[in-house]
């Protein structure tokens, strides 16, 4: 049973410092509702049974995320520290489930992201490597990558953008069928990657990328408007 406001200690202490926390974790956020469940006995011993946190149009280290819903069980924070003021701290990994909605739009803002950047020219040269390039790192190492624009339709993703070398500039398309295996295991199919002179054959072989233990996808749905994901993932201290 999810209980909004249990005790004044966890309305008047516990849930500024978590949303506190939360905010400092992201760049903005237009609306964050947290919910936490627990008596005063618990929570002084530094336990938290659970914690169901709402946002919207949030912001996080350059991604765009339209919603997200997060339910995090058996938590154990460092209580006698946020009593003093001091910042809330995780003490052990835990497990947490939820629902992540993000729209093209949202993507296509988060292109200049850091880590949307890096994680796509890490998929690029997985798809590279995966066709049989000879160091494909090192080739990409030779441009620089400015990723421009992003399409859904159904199943399918691409990415658009330009390589540059010097004063050369080569027009780069990624497109690929998107499917899940649950738990772990994205499956890339029908993939063509066009742009880069050093591959010499468009059509890439169908590619499994295995998503680590530390997540747990349960549903994954890309259409012409948004993708939706629903899954677990570990967070640590």
């Amino acid at each position: 049973m999810w209980i909004r406001k249990p005790s004044n200690l966890i309305s008047k202490v516990l849930s500024p410092a978590v949303q506190f926390w939360l905010r400092s974790q992201v760049e903005q956020v237009e609306t964050l509702q947290i919910y936490i469940q627990g008596s005063d006995r618990q929570i002084l011993g530094g336990y938290i049974p659970g914690v169901m946190l709402n946002s919207c149009r949030a912001v996080y280290q350059g991604l765009h995320l339209q919603a997200v819903k997060l339910t995090g069980e058996n938590i154990r924070i460092n209580i006698g520290q946020v009593l003093k003021g001091k910042p809330l701290k995780l003490l052990e990994e835990i497990r947490v489930s939820g629902e992540v909605h993000l729209r093209e739009e949202d993507l296509q803002q988060s292109l200049p992201s850091t880590l949307l950047g890096d994680g796509f020219k890490e998929l690029l040269i997985a798809l590279l490597d995966h066709q049989g390039m000879t160091e494909p790192e090192q080739i990409l190492a030779q441009y620089d990558i400015n990723w421009q624009r992003t399409y859904f339709s159904q199943s399918c993703f691409t990415l658009q953008g330009t390589l540059i070398q010097n004063e050369m500039t080569f027009p780069l398309t990624i497109k690929a069928n998107l499917s899940l295996t649950p738990p772990q295991i994205l499956q890339l199919s029908d993939i063509e990657i066009l742009g880069i002179p050093e591959l010499n054959d468009s059509s890439i072989k169908d590619l499994s990328i295995d998503l680590g233990s530390d997540v747990a996808i349960h549903a994954f749905q890309l259409d012409t408007e948004k993708l939706v994901c629903q899954g677990e993932l570990l967070i640590r201290p």
